[in-house]
């Protein structure tokens, strides 16, 4: 299948990290694209900014693995590695369906849909082309469950979304074809772990203030001592010789005296960099904040 176009997330993703790409190449190692047989991992792919931007940048990368405990999104993946005409089909009917209708009877067919994306009880294509369809009509294209893991987002009223992008689907079906995917706890991407290996990982971040808690991509959430043993995690991989980068959030920026992340992370490098965010329900108080890059890479930019 050839594609001329560049790869690029398929879905929009709670915070998503395309605009600290740059930020994240100056932590990379000066020789990485020199360097042969790679492994790339990503344990938290979400909605993979970082991972379709790494494997097109350095293609010296042999082997990518990718995961995510979110098992609608990893199925998408799936569906766009091995099915994807099927895959456009589908968003295409849902498009021509949807664009058709007014306001309130676009408002009904998304809850339709969304009422049958919850059951779970049809083909993994077609599940897929929800998946898809939901997360570019819903609010703010976020993806949250109830405590039953039912999709609860509601209507997002755009006026003319791009659900079906059969030039970036057919892109990233042609980049998957090399990646492992994978559905689990982080944890298991550490057998992956060696010296030939470097691992970019984006965990659902700490909360800054109590407003701003999102981490509910699963049913299973993502607290304080999940962070701790996300720590644990990255110490172990850098035992194993593995090189890794992680994003998250900085709590200095409300609490100047909060050392959760500079304790956790004190044998490792760490890179404060200016990122914008909605930390606020405040508008007018949102804004560049700053964020977390914590890394054992020590031959980077300066």
């Amino acid at each position: 299948m050839e594609n001329c176009c560049p790869a690029h997330p398929f879905v929009k993703w709670a915070g998503g990290k395309a605009q600290l790409i740059e930020e994240i190449r100056k932590v990379l190692p000066l020789d990485l694209e020199k360097r042969k047989h790679l492994t790339y991992i990503e344990p938290f792919v979400g909605g993979g900014a970082v991972f379709f931007w790494i494997l097109q940048e350095y293609p010296n990368i042999e082997r990518a693995i990718i995961n995510d405990i979110n098992q609608e999104l990893v199925d998408t993946y799936h569906v766009i590695k091995n099915d994807v005409e099927n895959l456009i089909l589908s968003l295409q009917e849902l498009q021509q369906e949807y664009i058709s209708l007014a306001l309130p009877e676009r408002t009904a067919y998304f809850l339709e849909k969304r009422q049958i994306f919850n059951k779970k009880n049809i083909h993994n294509t077609n599940l897929a082309a929800l998946f898809i369809f939901l997360n570019r009509t819903c609010f703010n294209g976020l993806y949250r469950v109830n405590a039953k893991g039912e999709f609860n987002v509601p209507h997002g009223k755009y006026r003319n979304p791009k659900i079906a992008d059969e030039n970036n689907l057919r892109a990233c079906s042609q980049l998957l074809q090399k990646v492992e995917i994978l559905c689990g706890d982080f944890e298991r991407t550490s057998r992956y772990a060696d010296p030939n290996s470097i691992f970019y990982l984006d965990p659902p971040y700490k909360p800054l203030t109590a407003t701003s808690a999102f981490t509910s991509y699963t049913k299973h959430g993502f607290d304080d001592s999940e962070q701790i043993r996300l720590g644990r995690f990255c110490q172990k991989i850098a035992r194993k010789g593995a090189l890794f980068i992680e994003s998250n959030s900085d709590p200095k920026n409300i609490n100047s005296q909060d050392t959760f992340f500079d304790s956790l992370y004190e044998t490792f490098l760490i890179r404060r960099v200016s990122a914008t965010r909605m930390i606020n329900a405040n508008a007018s108080k949102r804004g560049a904040i700053s964020e977390l890059l914590i890394s054992n890479i020590a031959n980077r930019q300066p």
